[in-house]
């Protein structure tokens, strides 16, 4: 396996993020966490504030390797211009929409919306970004009976789009995550670490087991990865488990090195 950086997508850490920002990002590199993803709400901070924060990175030996954004910060405009500077400032190389805006429905609603994040990607290009989607597990289902959204999405977006492939949801919608890496190569710059097992959350099942504990196939989907999905950074995300917050954090990290460690 090629050495890429292993993330954590702060959203898993959401309640220390929100209470102690610096001293959630100390505790997440002092785990060995090399790379971080920030969610919606560093779109509304100042410059100064993201400023402090990239010089607190800095100086924990931490980075940026993306963005969560609702559909304002990948809209042509003041919401872009904000995007892109603030995303500048943090050192990250990707803005990812982190979900489907509310209205997109049907085929032709999800060709409209690629035709936009096309245009969007072309003027990130010249700022050194890229522009990506999050999917979930609605996009995995067949519009109007026929393609399914992510092939949709996949076709009307140019290769340079960021295909952000969200392994948990993918496994559960049914979707093989290693032939959606090979039919797409080069575009899976990020994958969500994210596992998942049949059952429900009050059996702390679902999402809530934590990384390797699932059924997701890790091995074959890091090797296609590394084969051809042009991987830069996978990032580990918990929408939550039995254990706390940076509890949870620890021992996903300390499973991938296991993993990678036995491989």
């Amino acid at each position: 396996m090629q050495k890429h950086s292993i993330g954590l997508e702060l959203f898993s850490v959401r309640t220390e993020l929100e209470r102690d920002l610096p001293n959630t990002l100390k505790t997440v590199a002092g785990f060995g966490y090399e790379v971080v993803e920030f969610y919606a709400p560093y779109y509304d901070w100042s410059v100064s504030y993201a400023k402090d924060v990239r010089t607190l990175m800095d100086d924990i030996g931490l980075r940026c390797c993306s963005t969560h954004n609702h559909i304002q910060a990948l809209t042509p405009g003041d919401g872009l211009g904000r995007a892109i500077e603030l995303n500048q400032i943090l050192g990250a190389k990707i803005i990812v929409l982190a979900s489907a805006p509310e209205g997109v429905d049907g085929l032709e609603g999800w060709k409209k919306l690629c035709g936009k994040l096309s245009a969007v990607s072309g003027q990130l290009k010249p700022h050194g970004l890229a522009a990506g989607f999050h999917n979930h597990q609605t996009q995995w289902a067949r519009l109007d009976g026929k393609l399914r959204t992510m092939d949709v999405l996949a076709a009307n977006t140019p290769r340079e789009f960021v295909l952000q492939l969200d392994v948990g949801t993918c496994v559960e919608a049914g979707a093989d995550p290693v032939a959606w890496i090979n039919a797409n190569p080069g575009r899976i710059r990020t994958l969500h670490l994210k596992d998942w097992v049949p059952g429900v959350a009050a059996e702390e099942k679902g999402y809530r087991v934590l990384f390797a504990e699932g059924v997701c196939p890790w091995k074959a989907i890091i090797a296609a990865a590394e084969a051809s999905g042009g991987v830069e950074f996978y990032v580990m995300e918990q929408e939550g488990s039995r254990y706390p917050e940076f509890e949870t954090a620890r021992r996903c990290l300390e499973a991938w090195k296991a993993m990678l460690k036995a491989s």
